[in-house]
């Protein structure tokens, strides 16, 4: 695990900048470092020791040294991978599972890709032909991001690292702001930054001097396979689990898993026998998990590691987590996954986590709405539209909403797990005027691939391209490495994929419950009051704290700042706020997303990304 930076080299001083560069990211990798420097490229690499803990130092090289490696991520099936480039004569000099990416892309190219299991971004440097190939895992655990100005290509696990690149020159991309006020997170491919890019999941680029090719080379395909029983999915699951579990451990380093009092993670709990497990909660009750954890611990045999988080401590962090998130991010489970992150990174180097079960499996509560009161559904749709019309005359409430996301489409509502300002309400909050597209234009591209099939799938099918890799990856990717941790997701495997992809849906939602076959498949390796748990996300007490006068007035202090000022109606603002501490509406979402921007734009725009949190 590691991070890496580059760019294409006319620098004089390259070796210098490239260092400074490197320090950015030194979260990422503070047990070892390395570069490689030549008059065309200049690539840096942050190292965190998992795997050959002597011999896996990068960059690497293949055996004529004219293909150059860094790499982020792990490759598990990198033995099976090994024996087979041996076989066709390839020679390794370590026993890293990073050399498999040189070598493998000496024998198959791009098709390389389809081979690995894994999680990964790594760019490969061709000195022969002058050519950077480069690619990103599946779901997009491992970021990738880029930049073309002034002639030069700079790219990296972390946008802070260009910061200290003479050609990169910072400028807030408002389109971006103004999409992410409905979506909570970055929903672009575009970032905050103006021209910075990130590789999207499931893709390869390639980079030279006839420009850059960026391609898709792997996409889920949900296509339901009936006349199986519920045993026989069930039996299917926990076989491939178990495999993927057992892969997800390769390590030759201790490795931990963190515990919630949610399915996912005590499935993983359960199934990958390691020693120590870690859990985060806070002090009102309901807002804690850290009981259900400590009785699943001991009913496993596992110590559990756990910490309780003071609102002081939460609050005090923030900045530091929207630095590290590069772009903001407004899930206040962030911050609890920055806690979690660093009592675990005390004890080990590794641990997993549950993340991508909800999208795959179908987890997530909202799944279910499509399969609630289905006789609604047999009203005329017109009849359905004009009773949702009439629902949104008045003010929202959860049963009148109901009836508005009724009285649509799926694709006019569903725009994914998180909904926070419609385009109306952003457009109304703004000062600025941008050329940000519509909620509907982002998420129509992949509505349109699963044009034909069910409502459920098709919010799973949006849900794991948009929301999963800008906000659930984005988050346990950038929490973890700030605290020189290493994250896996066992869930998140391709051929967990196909078989999750495969399974018909009254197995994965139905009136009984979410994530059928899975949890079916937990209640052999668990309590069944864990398995059949209604799921809680990160609980954070967030919308408590907000009628706090101590919070309130700390949040209206950004409110009513010369940067809210610049791009907000702060009047709306200051209302939003004050309606929630009067208990007349819960803005509390809404209030954290535009807090969040604010708190992001004071470290990269007023501190220039110059907060010592190395």
């Amino acid at each position: 695990m590691c991070g890496f930076v580059g760019f294409t080299n006319e620098l004089e001083d390259a070796k210098v900048v490239l260092g400074k560069m490197m320090d950015k990211i030194a979260h990422r990798g503070p047990d070892a470092q390395g570069d490689y420097i030549d008059d065309t490229i200049a690539l840096g690499f942050r190292r965190l020791s998992i795997i050959d803990l002597e011999h896996g130092q990068q960059p690497l090289f293949n055996e004529d040294r004219s293909l150059v490696l860094v790499f982020n991520g792990e490759i598990y099936n990198y033995r099976q991978l090994r024996e087979e480039l041996v076989s066709c004569g390839h020679q390794f000099a370590t026993q890293s599972d990073s050399e498999i990416l040189l070598h493998g892309y000496e024998e198959y190219r791009e098709e390389m890709l389809n081979k690995l299991r894994g999680m990964f971004s790594f760019v490969i440097w061709d000195t022969k032909s002058g050519e950077l190939f480069g690619a990103r895992d599946y779901f997009g655990i491992k970021p990738l991001y880029y930049a073309k100005m002034d002639g030069c290509f700079l790219f990296g696990s972390e946008i802070k690292a260009f910061l200290p690149h003479p050609a990169f020159h910072k400028e807030l991309n408002t389109a971006a702001l103004e999409t992410y006020l409905s979506f909570q997170y970055s929903a672009t491919e575009e970032t905050f930054f103006k021209n910075v890019y990130k590789l999207p999941p499931a893709h390869w680029f390639r980079y030279g001097k006839g420009g850059m090719t960026i391609q898709r080379y792997w996409e889920p395909v949900f296509e339901a396979e009936e006349g199986k029983n519920l045993e026989d999915w069930v039996d299917a699951v926990s076989e491939t689990f178990d495999d993927s579990v057992e892969a997800h451990k390769i390590s030759d380093v201790e490795v931990g898993s963190f515990l919630s009092s949610g399915v996912d993670s005590s499935y993983v709990a359960c199934r990958a026998n390691v020693d120590k497990t870690f859990t985060v909660g806070f002090a009102n009750e309901k807002y804690n998990e850290i009981s259900y954890a400590k009785e699943l611990a001991d009913y496993i045999h596992v110590e559990n590691i756990s910490k309780v988080i003071t609102p002081e401590e939460f609050w005090a962090v923030l900045p530091k987590v929207q630095y590290h998130m590069d772009e903001p991010l407004a899930d206040p489970a962030a911050v609890a996954l920055y806690f979690v992150c660093n009592i675990a990174s005390e004890s080990l180097k590794v641990v997993l986590s549950g993340e991508g079960a909800d999208e795959i499996f179908g987890g997530y509560n909202i799944y279910k709405e499509p399969l609630d009161l289905p006789g609604y559904y047999k009203l005329p749709r017109f009849l359905r539209r004009a009773i949702g019309k009439v629902a949104s005359l008045f003010p929202q409430v959860r049963g009148l909403n109901f009836l508005v996301r009724r009285g649509k489409d799926l694709e006019e509502w569903f725009i994914g797990n998180a909904n926070m300002f419609s385009e109306k309400e952003r457009k109304q909050l703004l000062n600025i005027t941008t050329e940000a597209p519509s909620p509907q234009a982002l998420t129509k591209p992949y509505y349109d691939k699963v044009a034909g099939k069910d409502k459920v799938t098709k919010m799973q099918y949006l849900d794991i391209h948009m929301w999963m890799a800008g906000d659930i990856l984005l988050k346990a990717d950038k929490m973890s490495m700030a605290n020189s941790l290493e994250l896996r997701v066992p869930f998140l495997d391709k051929e967990i994929m196909k078989l999750a992809a495969r399974i018909p849906l009254h197995y994965r939602v139905n009136s009984e419950n979410t994530k059928y076959a899975l949890r079916k498949a937990a209640l052999r390796a668990m309590p069944p009051e864990t398995a059949n748990k209604k799921k809680l996300g990160f609980p954070v007490p967030t919308r408590v704290w907000l009628r706090d006068e101590k919070y309130y007035q700390y949040v209206k202090g950004y409110f009513t700042n010369d940067t809210a000022k610049q791009y907000f109606k702060t009047d709306r603002l200051v209302t939003l706020l004050d309606e929630h501490k009067n208990g007349k509406k819960d803005n509390s979402r809404k209030i954290w997303t535009v807090f969040t921007f604010l708190i992001w734009y004071e470290q990269f725009f007023i501190k220039n990304g110059e907060a010592d949190y190395e």
